[in-house]
């Protein structure tokens, strides 16, 4: 099991979203939790960070953790998720 400390992860929406996207790229038994900030998943942790961090979910210690960008990415996914 991998598991990966993200950034902007803030309701039901992100986890439905994250979890889909994931689910498209072969990860399985994938588990989101907000409190932590953490996605955990079986699959390749590599294809998983590059899907996340498009998704506006970088890992908190990448550059990308503070940018507004993708803060906003993340936005969009979240409503995406809620929509589903």
């Amino acid at each position: 099991m991998n598991t990966l400390q993200v950034v902007n992860i803030k309701c039901g929406g992100c986890i439905k979203s994250i979890t889909a996207a994931l689910e498209k790229k072969g990860m399985k038994n994938i588990s989101v939790e907000i409190e932590n900030q953490t996605v955990s998943f079986e699959g390749d942790p590599e294809i998983a960070k590059k899907s996340l961090s498009k998704m506006g979910y970088p890992e908190v210690s990448s550059e990308e953790a503070k940018s507004l960008l993708k803060k906003g990415q993340s936005l969009v996914s979240c409503a995406i998720g809620k929509m589903k």
